[in-house]
């Protein structure tokens, strides 16, 4: 059984049709991406999953559970964390407070102080500003607090939006470092990404969206060579 499946799934924002009966299959332990130009129905399908937004038609199965109606607080519970775009901190509470807030299902201090401090490995720079109000870090210190956030739920599944947007190249790399990382520690990841090289460099497998509809699937490496993929979301050819 798939970790995560959609099959057929529709989703409409009014009389826009946004997804077009995707279909996407996540195997457990897979990092899997969605990668498209700007309205293609990536941050769509992941705020579907996370149950953001209602489907009007078709299935999100997880861990062979059916998710339709599950309010997002049970779906938290059930092991899907979502790190949105644009990173969304609770700007006015410190990086502990915030980390402590991804944990608010949970029960057992000593095992959320365990997991705080892996974050801290993770994320060296977060322990270092841990008192610090949220909205004086930086864009990438941000998105380390998201991702360490929603890691704090102990996810089995980890929804990841363009975590490298508006971030240096320097931020960039590193941010991606901690995603295969995260994956090493037992993690599943869909990661939605316009930064099409790196993330399918990051990935096992890729699925090209255009206008709301799976394009293209296959192996990561294999979207990498692919001279579709290359001429649109490649710059015209292999780095």
């Amino acid at each position: 059984m798939s970790l995560l499946e959609l099959e057929d799934l529709h989703v409409h924002y009014g009389a826009i049709h946004a997804l077009k009966g995707i279909s996407i299959r996540v195997e457990r332990g897979q990092i899997v991406t969605l990668v498209g130009a700007n309205g293609a129905g990536k941050s769509t399908a992941l705020r579907a999953i996370s149950g953001l937004l209602r489907p009007s038609g078709g299935v999100i199965r997880y861990d062979g559970k059916d998710l339709a109606g599950v309010p997002p607080h049970q779906i938290v519970g059930l092991g899907v964390s979502h790190v949105p775009e644009g990173r969304i901190v609770f700007a006015n509470l410190s990086v502990l407070d915030n980390l402590d807030l991804g944990a608010y299902l949970r029960k057992g201090r000593a095992e959320i102080r365990a997991d705080r401090e892996k974050i801290f490995r993770l994320f060296p720079r977060l322990e270092e500003r841990k008192n610090q109000a949220s909205g004086t870090l930086s864009g990438g210190e941000q998105q380390m607090l998201a991702i360490g956030r929603a890691l704090m739920a102990r996810p089995t599944l980890l929804l990841l939006d363009e975590p490298s947007l508006g971030l240096a190249p320097i931020l960039v790399r590193e941010i991606f470092t901690v995603v295969r990382e995260i994956r090493e520690q037992g993690t599943t990841i869909v990661l939605v990404e316009q930064n099409a090289r790196q993330a399918l460099a990051s990935a096992d497998v890729g699925y090209v969206l255009e206008t709301g509809a799976v394009r293209l699937t296959d192996r990561a490496a294999a979207l990498l060579d692919n001279p579709y993929v290359q001429e649109c979301y490649l710059g015209g050819g292999a780095a």
